[in-house]
């Protein structure tokens, strides 16, 4: 992959893909060599594409292990699996990961931050190297809640619909045959 770098960078489709997510998964180097996984979450759009070769978010507080943070300080380079399993596609990037102060770059904060999700630590910006789409033969389909209900929706809609019109025809026939009892 970075044998085959993207020269202009961030298309239309790796940039609607990656502000759909609502998770991320970040590699990062220790400084022994080892490589350190962590998930990044928030509401679809939390990852931002400043322009074609820079990606961006917010790191909230979290767990306070700071693996990441100290990682990055002494190699910049990341690995992101970007996964939409209900449609079984996978966006792999590489790059390099800049922390940022959020208090030293308020106008990036404002672009970063994510409302109502918790107190902004750092920001975290990554200048693209490389991406991939990754074959989706193995990936199995897994849904989130949303995803759940925009499928099932319409079906329970129409079948709550449905019990209502029988439990109406069920009263009335009740009452039809109370009327001849008496």
């Amino acid at each position: 992959m970075a044998a085959r770098p993207a020269p202009e960078g961030l298309g239309a489709e790796e940039t609607a893909f990656l502000t759909s997510r609502t998770s991320i998964y970040m590699s990062t180097v220790s400084e022994t060599g080892w490589p350190y996984i962590q998930h990044r979450g928030g509401p679809a759009g939390f990852i931002k594409v400043l322009n074609p070769t820079t990606i961006g978010f917010a790191d909230y507080r979290g767990n306070r292990q700071y693996v990441t943070t100290g990682n990055l300080k002494g190699d910049d380079r990341v690995s992101i699996f970007a996964m939409d399993y209900a449609h079984k596609a996978r966006l792999k990037l590489l790059g390099h990961a800049a922390l940022v102060e959020a208090e030293a770059e308020p106008d990036l904060a404002a672009m970063l931050t994510t409302p109502r999700e918790g107190r902004v630590e750092r920001l975290i910006t990554i200048r693209v190297a490389a991406f991939d789409w990754n074959c989706p033969q193995f990936i199995a389909p897994r849904f989130d809640t949303g995803e759940l209900a925009a499928l099932v929706g319409p079906e329970i809609e129409r079948l709550e619909a449905r019990n209502a019109e029988l439990e109406a025809e069920l009263t009335e026939a009740y009452s039809q045959l109370n009327q001849k009892e008496t």
